[in-house]
């Protein structure tokens, strides 16, 4: 029975089943649960939100009474459980899937995420402390993901391009962290603590005394000098909140480099975290291909062996790793094929990253679009292949980012 019920009412043990009011006015990443952890509670009590629809055949009623047992024996209270430590790989929600299943859900993970960082962004703008379990639910939802599939989450987010930029640049930079992490083999912990300090990594660009209308929406373009500054504002932030000292120094440390030509400190080699190692990597790779308003970004593959020709920059094995997560071409990188037509990457080739699986849509001898096409390069028994990497000047003028986008949204419809 659905039971309506002021957020001052609510008790352990109820199952909520909706948070009435806007979704910005509740503390929550879902609005169905089963209300069994304190802290939960306290922070629904003290929302915004308008009222609260409990389900007193699911859980408890107002009165304190519980539902027949027959009809709870199934929902017992547990402990809540974060996603990234179901390790099991016969968990529903973390069951392999194809590219194209994934990407709806990615799609899904993404929009949500982007709501998440940008209210926590704006409150470190506005001086307000930002705590751990805010931001937690991203990284669980992007863990679920990436498990799901390891290129579906990361390949979105470079082809669609049409958020804030600091918002969708912490998303994707959690995202590789965590591939990476994964490549990597670090723990359930370890993987968590890997997506957090890669979504906070650059929170301190918000905390600069500075207009970021006043450079185009785009942090690059301020100044050298004050914008190193932005590894200090985070780290300070971070250092005052609960995110703990490893996150911290991972957004102090993400502009070292290996060879000490990096800053703020000029370290070393062994001289910074191996956080702030994987930090350098992902950041790098996702500032290069970033396009801000349809310019400035690299083609992903040319970003790649932009780093890798980089020599002291990263940590080696790390970058190794990287390569073997993303991919000799990662998704959205656009090449030239032997049969003289472009094609953008879609999907990976688990057993050969050389043969990836492309969508074709442009011919280079005609000069114009021609039929999509997509193509496993691996199963083509020779009948194409790639020949490089497309000249930038030889691609149609229509912004990248969007031929992108609507290539990797029909080639997982297809």
């Amino acid at each position: 029975m659905l039971k309506r019920i002021a957020p001052s009412d609510a008790q352990i043990g109820m199952f909520i089943q909706k948070l009435e009011g806007s979704w910005f006015s509740h503390p929550f990443w879902k609005s169905r649960f089963l209300l069994t952890d304190p802290g939960q509670l306290s922070r629904l009590r003290h929302s915004d939100v308008d009222g609260v629809i409990i389900d007193t055949a699911k859980g408890r009623d107002v009165d304190g009474t519980l539902a027949p047992a027959s009809e709870t024996a199934e929902r017992k209270p547990t402990r809540a459980r974060p996603v990234w430590q179901e390790t099991a790989p016969t968990s529903p929600s973390l069951a392999p899937r194809s590219m194209a299943r994934e990407f709806g859900r990615a799609a899904q993970v993404a929009e949500r995420g982007i709501k998440v960082v940008s209210r926590a962004f704006f409150a470190m703008r506005l001086g307000k402390g930002v705590r751990h379990e805010q931001v937690s639910p991203v990284i669980e939802d992007i863990f679920a993901s990436v498990q799901r599939n390891a290129h579906a989450f990361n390949g979105l987010m470079q082809c669609k391009r049409d958020a804030e930029y600091v918002y969708r640049h912490a998303l994707a930079t959690s995202a590789l962290m965590i591939a990476l992490g994964r490549q990597m083999k670090l723990s359930p912990d370890d993987l968590h603590q890997a997506g957090l300090a890669g979504l906070m990594l650059d929170c301190g660009i918000g905390l600069l005394p500075v207009d970021l209308a006043d450079y185009g929406g785009d942090p690059r373009a301020i100044p050298p000098t004050l914008w190193r500054e932005h590894v200090r504002y985070g780290h300070d932030f971070i250092l005052g909140s609960d995110f703990g000292g490893d996150i911290a120094r991972a957004c102090l440390e993400h502009h070292e480099r290996i060879d000490g030509a990096g800053y703020p400190h000029g370290a070393r080699g062994a001289g910074f975290s191996p956080l702030g190692r994987m930090g350098a990597i992902c950041d790098a790779y996702d500032e290069l291909v970033n396009d801000v308003d349809g310019h400035g970004g690299m083609d992903p593959a040319a970003a790649m062996a932009r780093m890798l020709g980089d020599a002291g920059a990263y940590d080696e094995a790390m970058l190794k790793a990287f390569v073997s997560a993303v991919g000799v071409y990662p998704i959205g990188s656009i090449v030239l094929l032997q049969s003289g037509r472009f094609a953008m990457v879609v999907d990976q080739n688990a057993e050969d990253p050389a043969l990836p699986r492309v969508r074709c849509f442009h011919s280079k001898t005609l000069g114009r679009a021609v039929a999509q096409e997509t193509i496993d390069l691996a199963h083509c028994y020779g009948q194409d292949a790639i020949e490089a990497l497309a000249d930038p000047e030889d691609l149609p003028r229509e912004e990248l980012h969007r031929i992108r986008a609507k290539l990797l949204a029909a080639a997982c419809a297809a």
